[in-house]
């Protein structure tokens, strides 16, 4: 009877997967048929940034209104094809296309994000540069509250320098005075000069940090945190126009 009762259940618990994949099936075959209802689109805003809205985001899936999408035919939908049209856009990092079971359809994009502003000296040809290095142009939505950077005494920096084994050095800089919250908020404008010295301005103080070149990163900055903790408390200020870190172990103040 134990025998016979247990094979009974496991009858029955094989009857009711049978069931549920069934109707599982069943459900995604007229989820798959339904025509797309709304569009439905999501943009992560994690930094506060603005570059791209849903309104353009809807005309990047549809073509400008060309492709109209709800009430199509799901079997004209290409989302593949979506997803590569919104991840052509310089301001989209990673973009999914994909159909709810109500059959809205849903576009979840994450922006991408600058973390310095190339400036030049007709500020119509500035770009962005983001944190792998490649150029953003500027966008009419929105104005990135981003450090500044421009070369002294020579031509505009590309974002193609900051590509080859040279550059990648200056954009672990940006990206370290990025990624610091206080150091994001103190560095106001970074220059390079012509022989390739790193210095900047900063939010407080007058003082023009000399930096030298972008090595031995954390520990420069490390030093002009002493410089900051010591001095300006005692003397104020405004008493040294010029500070430099880039030498071991010292800080040049003058």
């Amino acid at each position: 009877m134990e025998l016979k009762r247990k094979a009974n259940n496991l009858l029955f618990a094989t009857a009711c997967l049978l069931l549920l994949v069934g109707l599982g099936a069943f459900a995604a075959v007229q989820q798959a048929r339904r025509p797309v209802g709304g569009v439905i689109v999501r943009i992560s805003n994690e930094f506060n940034n603005f570059f791209i809205g849903e309104r353009e985001v809807t005309a990047l899936l549809t073509r400008q209104g060309e492709d109209r999408l709800e009430g199509a035919d799901p079997a004209s939908l290409n989302l593949k094809a979506l997803e590569a049209r919104l991840k052509a856009h310089s301001f989209v990092k990673d973009a999914q296309v994909y159909r709810d079971l109500a059959g809205n359809l849903h576009a979840d994009v994450r922006q991408n994000r600058p973390i310095a502003r190339l400036v030049h000296a007709d500020s119509r040809q500035d770009s962005y540069l983001d944190a792998d290095g490649q150029r953003l142009p500027l966008s009419p939505l929105f104005t990135a509250r981003v450090v500044p950077v421009s070369r002294l005494g020579g031509q505009p920096l590309p974002a193609a320098f900051f590509q080859d084994s040279t550059g990648r050095r200056y954009l672990e800089f940006l990206r370290y005075v990025d990624e610091n919250t206080f150091w994001r908020g103190q560095v106001a404008e970074i220059f390079i000069g012509p022989n390739g010295k790193i210095s900047f301005t900063q939010q407080v103080g007058d003082q023009r940090v000399e930096f030298g070149f972008p090595e031995n990163i954390p520990e420069k900055f490390a030093k002009l945190m002493v410089f900051y903790r010591q001095i300006p408390p005692v003397l104020g200020w405004d008493t040294y126009h010029r500070v430099n870190v880039e030498f071991k172990d010292q800080i040049i103040c003058e």
